[in-house]
């Protein structure tokens, strides 16, 4: 089963310097450790707050818009040591395919999460069709970051989400050029 959800039904934050949509609400946070770095196209950062990091998001330039994707996994436990990694991923990595970019067993081109999760990348061309084995007792979520996706038969746009329940396998192609994040979890 997927579930839909339109990026226009994400939820809107528009505080002056900063305007977002978000899927799940959030408060607020700053960085407390005074760490900081500057991220561009092509990067990943995992940031575990553990016992105890605030931290907060702006944009380095004055005048260039900036989109970037900030995703919360809640860890398998608590009280984790905090913690910054980043890495710099090589987009024939993602071209054409599925790559893994976080997950509890990262490998070289990946970030490690305490999760028994991962998210996996693709930038897919006109015409380009990947797929993804969802296994039993799994489930996965669909976020298009950019461009237009068909996954299962289902149409999803720039923003939009999808929830995937009971099925076995996704089937994620695009008409024109699409990038797309999924994320499998238990």
């Amino acid at each position: 089963m997927i579930t839909l959800r339109p990026a226009s039904e994400r939820f809107h934050t528009d505080a002056g310097w900063l305007d977002s949509r978000h899927t799940f609400s959030f408060g607020e946070h700053r960085d407390s450790l005074g760490s900081g770095s500057v991220l561009h196209p092509g990067m990943i950062q995992r940031m575990s707050a553990g016992t105890g990091i605030r931290h907060s998001e702006f944009n380095a330039s004055k005048t260039e818009p900036l989109h970037f994707l900030q995703i919360w996994i809640v860890p398998e436990a608590k009280n984790l040591s905090p913690g910054y990694e980043e890495k710099v991923l090589d987009p024939a990595l993602l071209d054409g395919r599925l790559h893994v970019v976080a997950a509890r067993d990262a490998g070289p081109d990946a970030v490690m999460i305490r999760q028994d999760a991962a998210i996996l990348i693709g930038r897919l061309k006109t015409g380009t069709a990947v797929t993804h084995p969802v296994a039993p007792g799994r489930h996965a979520w669909v976020h298009v970051a950019k461009g237009a996706v068909d996954l299962n038969g289902t149409s999803l746009q720039e923003g939009d989400d999808a929830a995937i329940l009971d099925e076995k396998e996704l089937r994620i192609s695009t008409p024109s050029t699409g990038e797309v994040l999924v994320f499998d979890v238990a």
